[in-house]
């Protein structure tokens, strides 16, 4: 036996947790998230629907949990979080297989041999948010200073805290917009909190930027 490889399995696990999930299962589960979320998880074309494919597993489970308990309040989510429908470990390997989903931000290269089918499957897999309008220093200063704790520098979220950067636009303004009106929560501030002390035009400032780092 490989004892390096062996003892390397507990490291490798938990930096990708999704290792242990079944993503085949997970796959099939996604069939019936598609049909909101679409095959891959990107959404709806203009953020009806949020992008949940290459979003961070421990955030949808997360969610997913609190739609069941309805800490977060979304009557459409709710039957299809209820245990009977999507018990914990299905919610893991679902969660799983779409935070393994790579949606590239640029356009494939094809190849002469490539026929209409496969470059129809490479192009509906690429994800490209258009960039918003907005004070781009202004949403850095901000991002940088209030966000970045969780979200990271790159937007691309930390353990429970979600991917932002490659998300629809309009669908985080309407969450931030949620979490204004205190319909949902967005820290463990009671009173207030960071979004509060923000304006409408530092919230568009913040969406600019994100549209600005998308790689």
């Amino acid at each position: 036996m490989n004892w390096r490889l062996f003892l390397m399995l507990p490291i490798l696990f938990l930096a990708n947790p999704g290792l242990a999930q079944n993503l085949e299962k997970g796959k099939e589960i996604n069939s019936v998230c598609a049909g909101c979320h679409g095959e891959l998880g990107q959404g709806g074309s203009r953020g009806e629907y949020p992008r949940i494919g290459g979003q961070r597993a421990a955030y949808i489970v997360d969610q997913l949990k609190s739609f069941r308990a309805r800490k977060r309040i979304n009557i459409p989510m709710y039957p299809y979080t209820q245990e009977r429908e999507l018990p914990d470990e299905d919610i893991k390997d679902v969660a799983a297989y779409l935070g393994s989903i790579e949606l590239p931000t640029k356009w494939p290269v094809f190849k002469e041999s490539d026929d209409a089918l496969t470059r129809l499957t490479l192009t509906e897999r690429v994800m490209i948010i258009p960039r918003v309008t907005g004070n781009l220093a202004n949403g850095e200063a901000i991002y940088q200073k209030q966000c970045v704790t969780c979200h990271s520098k790159n937007g691309m979220g930390r353990g429970m805290f979600p991917m932002l950067v490659g998300q629809y636009t309009s669908y985080l303004m309407r969450q931030m917009e949620k979490y204004l009106k205190g319909e949902r929560p967005h820290d463990d501030v009671e009173v207030g909190g960071v979004l509060n002390a923000l304006k409408a035009e530092d919230l568009q400032d913040i969406l600019a930027y994100l549209t600005s780092i998308q790689e």
